[in-house]
């Protein structure tokens, strides 16, 4: 490598987040809108461009928390998107992630030093994006779709005692797909994943619901 080569420089990196939650039976995603030029006004997914001095995880979890006031969340990296024209200013390469957080138990700084506003969007109505985060978008909803099959991330939408039916209504809004209840319980329940509550603490007149909660924190496994 010859450093004193220019097609070196001028090169940076960003760390762009699809952050997921469920609103309203549908999936939505946290969009920022800029306060800044290049891109001033628009709205794009989270994230922002990391220091030469952290790493890419490191670089991901600060610009989270700077602006959207988030942290303690579980990403998945997903992807590299690197055209050289995808910003004005500089060759920045995009590392991409996807996340899933109920947005109940958590609160969005609507400003920040670099942007105006943050919300919830459903993906059924997304506005014009800045950047190239329209495809970001496309491709980071194709793979959390993917992993809620392989892991048991859906935890965190639940709450901490959960019935099967309400288990099912989140897969099923996730996935946009309707699943047979007996086949949908069987395949859960052969994971052993889960453990029976019974009654959930809560005391009922007639037959009691059963409940459920999750044996392991978020963890790989084949589910559907």
């Amino acid at each position: 490598m010859d450093v004193t080569n220019v097609k070196y420089k001028n090169q940076g990196i960003h760390v762009i987040a699809n952050i997921f939650t469920i609103e309203n039976n549908e999936i939505n995603v946290l969009l920022i809108k800029r306060k800044k030029e290049p891109f001033k006004g628009k709205w794009i997914l989270a994230g922002g461009a990391i220091y030469n001095d952290e790493t890419i995880d490191d670089g991901l979890k600060r610009e989270i928390y700077e602006k959207t006031g988030l942290k303690d969340i579980y990403y998945e990296q997903f992807g590299v998107f690197s055209n050289p024209n995808r910003s004005p200013l500089m060759r920045m390469i995009a590392i991409t992630y996807v996340a899933l957080i109920d947005n109940r138990k958590v609160k969005i700084l609507k400003e920040t030093s670099h942007t105006e506003n943050a919300e919830w969007f459903s993906i059924n109505d997304i506005p014009k994006l800045g950047y190239d985060h329209e495809e970001i978008l496309a491709k980071g909803l194709e793979y959390m779709k993917k992993i809620i099959l392989k892991s048991n991330i859906v935890k965190v939408l639940l709450p901490d005692q959960f019935t099967m039916p309400q288990l099912q209504k989140i897969y099923e809004m996730l996935l946009d797909q309707t699943f047979d209840r007996r086949n949908f319980r069987k395949k859960i329940l052969n994971l052993g994943l889960l453990d029976e509550v019974y009654d959930g603490g809560i005391k009922k007149v007639g037959k009691p619901a059963k409940y459920y909660c999750f044996k392991e924190d978020i963890i790989e496994k084949n589910i559907l």
